[in-house]
C-alpha cells in the first residue's frame, strides 16, 4: 500500500495494509470454525452409537470407526486453528512494529517544548503500553471475528436446523449478555483511561526516583521521596483494581445469562425425545443440540468479553492518535554559504510570563564570535534558545535576509548548530556520540577539543561506552564531548552555551584557538559567565534586568560598570572603589 493510501491515524488502514495475512487468516479461520461443528455432531453420533451398542443394535467396530473419523476431522480442524493463530500473531506483530515506528518517528520530530508539555511519563506509557493495548485489541478482534462471530453463525444454523422453535427460545439469552456488555462500555473506558493516566504518573515518579537517588540520599530526603512514590503507587494500584474489576467481573455473569437457555433445552428437548414435542428426536440429536448450544453460550460470553478488550483498545487509540499523523521527514538541506545575521528589537517571554529580555539588537557576519554574558538569571541561555524557535519571539531574527521563524524546521536545522548548557549524551560509545550515525574522522575533532589523549588512555579508546548521560565521564569530559559533536556537525551559525565550563584556563585557551580556526567561516554566539576570552571576541552583549548593551569588550568596560567589575574580579585585579 502506498504512503498516500495509508492513513497512519486511521485504524482501518492498518488492517488494509496487512490484507495478504488477513486473507490467510480468513481462509484458515473459515475452515477451523466450520470444522468446530464436527465436535457436537460427533458427540451426538458417539452417544447414539453407545446407546445402540448397549441395546445390541450396533457393534464396537462402528464406535471405533466413528472415533477414528472424529480424530482425523479434529486433527484437520486444529491444524487450521494453528495456521489462523500463527498468522493472527504475525498480523499483530506487524501492526505493533508499524505503529511504534510511526509514533517514535513523530516523537523525534516534536519540539522539546511539546514533549515537556506532554510529560515524559505519559509519553512512555503511550509509546509502550498504549500501543501494545491497542494492538492487542486489534488482535483479539481479528481472532474473535472467526472464533466467535463465524462459529456463532454456524452453531445458530445447526440449532435452527434441528428445531427452529426451541432454537429461537434459547437464542434470546445471548443478546442480553451483549446488551449488558455494551452498557458497561462507558464505565470500562472511564476506568481504563484513569488507569492509563496513573500509569504515566507512576512511570514519571519511577524515573525521578531512579535518576535522583543520590540527591535524595545526600539531603536526607529518602523518606519524603519514598512517601511521594508510595502515594503514586497507591493511586496506580487503586486505578488498576477499578479497571480490572469492571473488565473481569462481568464475563462470568454474561456466561450465566447465556447458559440459561440450557434449562429450556432440557425441558423441551426431553419432550422431543419422548415424541411429545415439536420435533422427533433421538438421544443423538438431543446430545448434539445441547452440546452445540453449550458451546454457543460459552462463545457468546467471550464475545461480550471481547467488547471490553475493544473498549480498552479504543481508549489507547484515542490517547496515541494525535501522535500517529505521519509527517514526512524532509530531505536533508545542504548548508549554503554563510550569510549575515541580523537581530533587531528581539524580545522573548515564555507563555504567561513577563519578558525575559527586550529590544535586543545586533549584527554579525561570518567569521565573527559574539560573546553573551550577564548575571545569573539574566536570560543568556534563553537568548540562545530563542534562535531555535521553540517558542514564538517578538522582533526579528534574520539570517541572509530571511526570518528564522518563517523557515521550515529542516531549513533552520541546516543553518544552526546548538550546544545547550547541559550536554545531552547518549548511552553509547564516544564514537557514536560524535558521529550520530554519520561517518568521518573522530580523532581530529577530539584533538580540537583537547580530549584525544584522554580517550586514548581509556580501555576501548573511541569505542568506550560512556553510560547514560555520560555518567562515566567527568563534567569537563562530558562538556568537551558534547562540544566535539557540535563542531563535527557544525553549521553556519553556532550557538554555544557555556562550552568551556569545568575546564582549566590552559585547556580553555587551547580549545578556543582551535575553535577560531575551525569556525572562521561561521558565526559563533558564545554564551558564558567566564570572561577570560571576551577581549578576543568581535562583539560582546551584556544582559541584565531585561536590558542589553552591545559593543566591543573595551567599549563595555568603559560603559557598563558591572561588566568591568566582573572582568577585573575574574582577572584577579582589585575592585574599584565607588
Amino acid at each position: 500500500m502506498s504512503k498516500k493510501q495509508f492513513q497512519t491515524d486511521n485504524i482501518f488502514s492498518y488492517f488494509r495494509a496487512e490484507w495478504k495475512i488477513l486473507l490467510v487468516i480468513t481462509i484458515s479461520g473459515i475452515f477451523y470454525n466450520f470444522g468446530l461443528l464436527a465436535t457436537p455432531f460427533f458427540e451426538g453420533k458417539l452417544a447414539g452409537c453407545l446407546l445402540n451398542i448397549l441395546t445390541g443394535e450396533s457393534s464396537f467396530r462402528a464406535m471405533l470407526y466413528l472415533a477414528v473419523i472424529y480424530l482425523l476431522t479434529i486433527s484437520f480442524v486444529q491444524g487450521m486453528r494453528y495456521f489462523k493463530r500463527f498468522y493472527v500473531r504475525r498480523f499483530a506483530n506487524h501492526v505493533n512494529c508499524r505503529m511504534k515506528k510511526i509514533l517514535y518517528h513523530n516523537l523525534l520530530r516534536k519540539s522539546r517544548t511539546e514533549l515537556e508539555q506532554e510529560g515524559l511519563g505519559n509519553l512512555m506509557t503511550k509509546a509502550i503500553s498504549d500501543v501494545d493495548d491497542c494492538v492487542e485489541g486489534m488482535r483479539k478482534f481479528t481472532t474473535e471475528v472467526f472464533d466467535t462471530g463465524v462459529v456463532l453463525v454456524c452453531y445458530c444454523g445447526m440449532l435452527l436446523y434441528y428445531d427452529w422453535r426451541l432454537a429461537l427460545i434459547c437464542l434470546m439469552f445471548p443478546p442480553v449478555s451483549y446488551f449488558l456488555a455494551e452498557k458497561m462500555k462507558n464505565m470500562v473506558q472511564r476506568t481504563s483511561s484513569e488507569y492509563k493516566k496513573q500509569a504515566g504518573r507512576l512511570s514519571l515518579a519511577t524515573m525521578d526516583r531512579a535518576e535522583n537517588t543520590l540527591t535524595y540520599r545526600i539531603f536526607s530526603c529518602e523518606s519524603q521521596s519514598g512517601t511521594n512514590y508510595e502515594k503514586n503507587l497507591s493511586e496506580y494500584e487503586k486505578s488498576a483494581v477499578r479497571a480490572n474489576i469492571w473488565t473481569t467481573s462481568f464475563p462470568p455473569l454474561y456466561q450465566v445469562i447465556s447458559m440459561t437457555g440450557c434449562l429450556f433445552i432440557l425441558y423441551f428437548g426431553s419432550h422431543n425425545v419422548l415424541n411429545q414435542g415439536w420435533c422427533l428426536w433421538d438421544i443423538s440429536i438431543f446430545t448434539t443440540f445441547l452440546s452445540c448450544y453449550t458451546r454457543l453460550a460459552v462463545k457468546s460470553s467471550k464475545a461480550a468479553k471481547l467488547f471490553n478488550s475493544v473498549h480498552r483498545a479504543q481508549v489507547s487509540w484515542k490517547r496515541i492518535r494525535p501522535f500517529m499523523k505521519w509527517e514526512e521527514t524532509p530531505a536533508g538541506i545542504q548548508s549554503g554559504k554563510s550569510e549575515m545575521l541580523t537581530v533587531k528589537n528581539l524580545s522573548f517571554s515564555y507563555p504567561s510570563s513577563k519578558p525575559v529580555f527586550q529590544n535586543l539588537s545586533f549584527r554579525a557576519v561570518p567569521g565573527q564570535i559574539i560573546g553573551i554574558t550577564g548575571p545569573v538569571g539574566c536570560g543568556k541561555s534563553t537568548l540562545g534558545k530563542s534562535f531555535l524557535c521553540e517558542f514564538p519571539y517578538s522582533g526579528s531574527i534574520q539570517y541572509g535576509g530571511r526570518e528564522l521563524s518563517d523557515m521550515e524546521a529542516s531549513e533552520r536545522n541546516s543553518i544552526i548548530s546548538y550546544l545547550g548548557h547541559d550536554p545531552e549524551l547518549l548511552n553509547g560509545s564516544i564514537r557514536d556520540n560524535i558521529l550520530m550515525g554519520d561517518t568521518g574522522d573522530v580523532e581530529n575533532i577530539l584533538h580540537t577539543v583537547c580530549m584525544d589523549q584522554e580517550v586514548q588512555q581509556m580501555e576501548a579508546g573511541i569505542n568506550s561506552t560512556i553510560g547514560s548521560g555520560g555518567v562515566r565521564l567527568s563534567g569537563g569530559q562530558a562538556k568537551r564531548l558534547a562540544l566535539a559533536r557540535t563542531l563535527f556537525h557544525r553549521k553556519n551559525l553556532l550557538i554555544l552555551d557555556d562550552p568551556f565550563s569545568a575546564l582549566d584556563r590552559a585547556t580553555e585557551l587551547s580549545i578556543f584557538s582551535n575553535l577560531k580556526e575551525l569556525t572562521k567561516d561561521s558565526i559563533v554566539l558564545f554564551i558564558s559567565h567566564r570572561l577570560y576570552l571576551f577581549p578576543e571576541f568581535d562583539q560582546v552583549i551584556w544582559m541584565e534586568n531585561g536590558v542589553s548593551v552591545t559593543g566591543t569588550h573595551n567599549s563595555l568596560v568603559k560603559e557598563v560598570p558591572q561588566y568591568a567589575e566582573l572582568y577585573r574580579l575574574q582577572k584577579g585585579e582589585p575592585a574599584h572603589e565607588a
